[in-house]
């Protein structure tokens, strides 16, 4: 019965369009009823628990600092400072675009944020440059994902909140990968446009290295607005919630002394971040309630014991878990995603031998992925609707692909040499 109401539910969320918090919670509120018999006050305790969590504050503070960044013109700024050293390789802005999504958001922790600033300063530009729009709009999508990856990371503090993981290591365990997935966006650009050079359009003018290393240096409030936040972090000067509070003070001196914020502007980010965090914390509580119903069935604890009757080797697992993710992404957004199924694929994982810093990585990957798969990939209806129409999804979705598929070779490397991953934190906070 209770996989019939889990299956049954989820289904119709997906094809009504319900919200996914609500439909989540009245998924695990009916298990709780019908299934365990008057369980609703577990819920409760449950939810409690979690909510007043003094980590889970950090959540708004990094979505404020994102929008107070977003609204404050900076990323234009990003932008000019890199794009001249990028003018004699084949691509040419398209990896500015990667490299300020890069730079961009290692201090702004979200996808869509990420793709929206950057998308909304490089599209004009390279539009009239005459680059092939389909392309720019991927190269944008893709650079964006890398705002879930690279610390500070709004998904890994997700996970790391609810699943009990160390947020400083989750947060280095992101670099390498990130940077990584970086560099193959960009080598995939380079031979791309190698091989077929109409898709770049005008470039820019040559700049003498002089001028390109001051125009680097004048991007240094990006570096002590990183400071703020990873930086007292890892020193062990601030817990994470500090760190983000901190980030947010910077954000907000940064972008009036440097950036282009106002007070109203100001104001704007407040109200936003106040309804992203709503949405976020809805789907959080019902994923909370759904996790606890299962979770007194002993859902996950059946899934592990039906592993080990198969026989499934880890990497079976893996694959099972990545098809599953794949499936799922083209669904759910990211957040929605990773809070639904984090509760029962942690424990899976965690039987499997994984470790959970570097299982946090892969499921914001997978994640990721899903952020350029339609019908319901953020990243790419974002930067659709920057273009006015110009660019079509099912046209932005196509030229993704190769960039989607990268990320599947970054899994593939990850489990390979899944050192890539641990090896920063293990050498700054040492060996669990």
């Amino acid at each position: 019965m209770v996989w019939s109401i889990l299956i049954g539910g989820l289904v119709l969320i997906a094809l009504t369009g319900m919200p996914v918090g609500i439909g989540l919670g009245l998924i695990g509120l009916t298990i709780l009823r019908f299934v365990v018999g008057d369980g609703e006050s577990l819920a409760i305790t449950s939810v409690w628990g979690v909510l007043s969590d003094f980590t889970l504050a950090a959540i708004p503070l990094f979505i404020f600092m994102g929008e107070i960044l977003l609204v404050s013109g900076v990323s234009s700024r990003i932008y000019s400072a890199l794009a001249p050293f990028f003018r004699r390789v084949p691509g040419g802005l398209l990896h500015s675009n990667i490299a300020v999504c890069t730079v961009f958001g290692a201090v702004s922790g979200a996808s869509t944020s990420t793709a929206a600033a950057v998308g909304s300063v490089a599209y004009p530009e390279l539009r009239d440059r005459g680059y092939d729009k389909p392309l720019v709009v991927a190269t944008l999508a893709a650079g964006g994902t890398l705002g879930l990856l690279i610390p500070p990371s709004l998904s890994l503090l997700l996970y790391g909140v609810t699943q009990g993981v160390s947020i400083g290591r989750l947060f280095l365990a992101g670099v390498m990968p990130g940077l990584f997935l970086a560099s193959l966006f960009m080598i995939l650009i380079y031979f791309k446009c190698r091989r077929a050079p109409e898709l770049t359009g005008k470039q820019l003018p040559e700049t003498p290295w002089a001028a390109r290393l001051i125009g680097l240096l004048k991007i240094w409030p990006i570096a002590f607005i990183a400071f703020a936040v990873l930086g007292t972090l890892y020193m062990g000067w601030a817990t994470p919630t500090e760190a983000a509070a901190l980030g947010v003070l910077a954000s907000i001196a940064t972008g009036f002394a440097w950036g282009q914020l106002d007070l109203r502007k100001l104001f704007g980010a407040f109200l936003t971040a106040t309804r992203v965090f709503g949405s976020i914390a809805t789907v959080m509580i019902g994923a909370l309630i759904l996790s606890q119903s299962l979770t007194i069935l002993g859902i996950p604890q059946q899934l592990v014991g039906t592993m080990a009757d198969m026989g499934l080797g880890r990497y079976q697992v893996l694959i099972a878990v990545v098809l599953l993710y794949l499936i799922l992404g083209c669904f759910f957004d990211g957040i929605s995603l990773l809070l639904m199924t984090v509760p029962i694929m942690f424990p899976v994982m965690m039987a499997a031998g994984f470790d959970p810093v570097w299982t946090g990585v892969i499921i914001t990957i997978l994640i990721e992925i899903g952020m350029l798969t339609p019908p319901v990939g953020m990243n790419l209806f974002v930067l659709t609707a920057i273009t006015n129409g110009q660019v079509g999804l099912g046209g932005a979705a196509l030229a993704a692909i190769p960039f989607w598929i990268m990320m599947l070779v970054a899994i593939a490397v990850f489990t390979w040499a899944p050192s890539i991953v641990l090896w920063l934190p293990e050498l700054v906070m040492g060996v669990n």
